[in-house]
Parts: structure tokens; C-alpha cells; sequence
């Protein structure tokens, strides 16, 4: 039997960089997926290997799985019912596997997930040989949560086959799990997140793990949901970014004008707390989703410009920028910044023909256009194959 996990992207609505200063933030996910397969080799295939292969990359690694249970003894001993952290100790060992396969230089970035996805294997599933199987819709390291939607959708697929949830395997197409077992996805999903980003927020994975939309302050993430439709275009602009260094300008700026600074991230935390009013409100007709089209409108441009002013803009972000207000679309950056992602809202009346113009006058400036839904599902998962 093979099963198959997916679990969205997911996009910052309203307060990236004010959330690190006690503002309130927006999240959503997108219905762009990454995805995971698993399946477990037959005793006539006599295959004793763990297999990961990264098929949008076309590379793929493998370990003898007496290897990894020489590195990793003490992960045999977990239960996949208990999310676990990896050790400095153990990091080591990992560092160690995944240095043996040698990872392009062009790649050497993916590590980080290689080591996770050994962690959350071995944890989960102990020593056993499989392949796995990653494809995504999410270009990496552009703010759009691939290295979580990689984390969820992975420990779905394993969990799956533990005995930690219990799935209807002979269900026909996506299956979603229970609420304690989303539970305990999303926190396996965390101690991957973990081991690639240090000391991520949570936010990543939670939204990736529930869907819809969370609202996030000081560490308190609570699950909102949408009762309107909202389409985006995400225009990835290429320019990778070094986030550490734009959250400490931002920090740096506030040393400087705290008091200015002080009123940003104020104005930051009333746009999200509006925008997520808005959106939590029934919309009963076209007319009231098209009036609150236009609020969320004028609170994107509203955050855009606030962002400018913590100076996390990039001359990327403002040719898109430029070129949506041609248009009259309501545009600003999500995530970091300093390039990354632009969203743009698509309001419900919008033509096609205006979309098509603009997705190709941003293609002419080499960027990459995105069209997604916001505030879909969350983790499914999906078996083929007999038992």
C-alpha cells in the first residue's frame, strides 16, 4: 500500500515584522501544495534502504537502514505518539548521514530538511526501508512556508501508517485527520521546523497543518475562519533575502524612532484585527463581498506602506507594485521582504483578460506569477494499493 499526504503553502495577510514587535499578524493557507509519498518495499523486494527522493530537483539519496540505526540507536526507542526533539547529540549524527550523500554545492540549502526528514522518519517509523517521494507546487525560500508544507505533509504520511491515528485506508480520495490527531501532526511537523529554522514561530506549520486562517500575537495563534472567498496572484520576485537581517533593521529602526515605530506597529496591529473582522463576517451577496473587497483593499495598501516605512521594501517588490496599481490592484509584500513574495488581490468581478495582462507584464520583468485561493484545507491524506 501507498499513501500520499499534502499539506498547503501559506501567506502572511497582515503584520509580518510588527508580529515581532507585539502586533497582531494574519495567516492563510494557500492551495498550493506540497506533497509527500510513502511506500513500504515487499519482503520479495529484499530492499533494505531508506530512499528520499526530491523529484523537482531530480536528486535523490538513499541510506542503508542499518546505517541509520547505527547513527540514530536512541530514535528506535520513541513513540510516534509523543513528538520528540532532536539533540545536539543527535543533530551531529544526523549531519553525519546527510553529509555522506553529497549534496550538490547549487543544493547544499536542502540539508537542513534532509536532516528533519531523517528525524521525523526515525521517530516515527523507526527503521524500517521505504521510499519516499517529494514534489511541490511551492518555489523554495520565497516566504511561502515549503519547508513547513514539507515538515506537515511528510509526518502525515508516516503517522498514517503508525499506531497514533486511525485512518479508513479503503476511503476513496483525500482524507482529513481528526482533531487530536491534527494535534499531534502539527506538532511532529514543529520538531521539523525545528531543525531547519532554529526557532520558528510555530505559524508555518499550524496553518499548514489546519488550513483556513490563524491570527497570531506574542506566541498565542488562534484558528479564524473565512466566510468569503479571496483569490490572490503571488508574484515571486526571485530575489532571495536574508530575513535575520531584515527583522534586525527593523529592531534597529525602533532603537532609533521608537516612538514613530511605536505608531506603526499599532497601526500594523488595528489592520489585522480588521482585515480578520472583515473576513469572519457573513457575506451574503455579491454586493457585500464586493464592499468588503474594497476594505481589504485599502488595508493592504495601508500595511504595504507601513512596511515601507520599517524599510523592508525592495526595488523588486515596488516594480510589481507599479505594475499592479496600473491596474488598479491592491498589492504589498508578504513575509520577510526585501524581495520574495508580492500578494495581489483578485477581486470577484475582476475579468480575466485584466489578470492574463498582468501576470504577463510581470512575466516580461522575470518574475514568477502565482494563482491561489486563500484559506483552503489544511493536511490530507490519500491511499492506493491494497492492504
Amino acid at each position: 500500500m501507498e499513501v500520499k499526504a499534502r499539506a498547503p503553502g501559506k501567506i502572511i495577510l497582515a503584520g509580518e515584522h510588527a508580529v515581532v514587535h507585539g502586533s497582531t499578524a494574519v495567516a492563510a493557507s494557500l492551495n498550493l501544495y506540497t506533497y509527500v509519498s510513502l511506500r513500504f518495499p515487499t519482503p520479495s523486494d529484499n530492499d533494505e534502504f531508506l530512499r528520499l527522493q526530491l523529484k523537482d530537483l531530480a536528486l535523490e539519496f538513499s541510506w542503508p537502514v542499518a546505517r541509520i540505526k547505527d547513527a540514530l540507536p536512541e530514535a528506535g526507542s520513541l513513540l510516534s505518539s509523543k513528538p520528540t526533539s532532536c539533540s545536539i547529540e543527535t543533530m551531529k549524527s544526523i549531519a553525519a548521514l546527510v553529509e555522506e550523500q553529497n549534496i550538490p554545492e547549487a543544493n547544499i540549502g536542502l540539508a537542513s530538511g534532509v536532516s528533519a526528514f531523517l528525524w521525523l522518519y526515525s521517530c516515527i517509523h523507526g527503521f524500517k526501508p521505504a521510499t519516499v517521494v517529494v514534489t511541490s507546487e511551492l518555489p523554495l525560500g520565497s516566504g511561502l512556508g515549503s519547508s513547513a508544507a514539507f515538515c506537515v505533509a511528510l509526518s502525515a504520511a508516516l503517522l498514517s501508517f503508525s499506531d497514533s491515528v486511525s485512518l479508513d485506508m479503503s476511503q476513496q480520495g483525500w482524507s482529513a485527520f481528526g482533531e487530536s490527531e491534527l494535534e499531534l501532526l502539527n506538532k511532529w511537523a514543529f520538531e521539523g521546523e525545528k531543525i531547519i529554522h532554529g526557532k520558528p514561530s510555530g505559524l508555518d506549520n499550524t496553518v499548514s497543518t489546519y488550513g483556513n486562517m490563524i491570527k497570531f500575537r506574542s506566541g498565542n495563534l488562534t484558528l479564524i475562519k473565512s466566510n468569503m472567498p479571496l483569490k490572490m496572484l503571488i508574484t515571486n520576485t526571485k530575489v532571495g533575502r536574508n530575513t535575520k537581517a531584515l527583522v534586525a533593521g527593523v529592531s534597529e529602526r525602533t532603537i532609533r524612532h521608537p516612538d514613530a515605530m511605536s505608531l506603526v506597529f499599532n497601526a500594523v496591529d488595528s489592520i489585522s484585527n480588521e482585515l480578520s473582522t472583515i473576513i469572519q463576517s457573513p457575506a451574503p451577496d455579491e454586493l457585500s463581498i464586493t464592499e468588503k473587497e474594497e476594505k481589504i483593499e485599502e488595508l493592504i495598501e495601508m500595511n504595504q506602506g507601513l512596511l515601507q516605512c520599517m524599510g523592508v521594501s525592495h526595488a523588486s517588490i515596488e516594480t510589481v507594485l507599479r505594475t499592479t496599481l496600473k491596474y488598479k490592484l491592491a498589492s504589498k509584500l508578504t513575509g520577510a521582504g526585501g524581495g520574495g513574495c508580492v500578494l495581489t488581490l483578485l477581486p470577484t468581478l475582476l475579468s480575466g483578460t485584466v489578470v492574463d495582462k498582468v501576470i504577463a507584464e510581470l512575466e516580461s520583468c522575470g518574475f514568477q506569477c502565482l494563482l491561489a485561493a486563500i484559506g483552503g484545507k489544511g493536511a490530507e491524506v490519500s491511499f492506493s494499493g491494497s492492504s
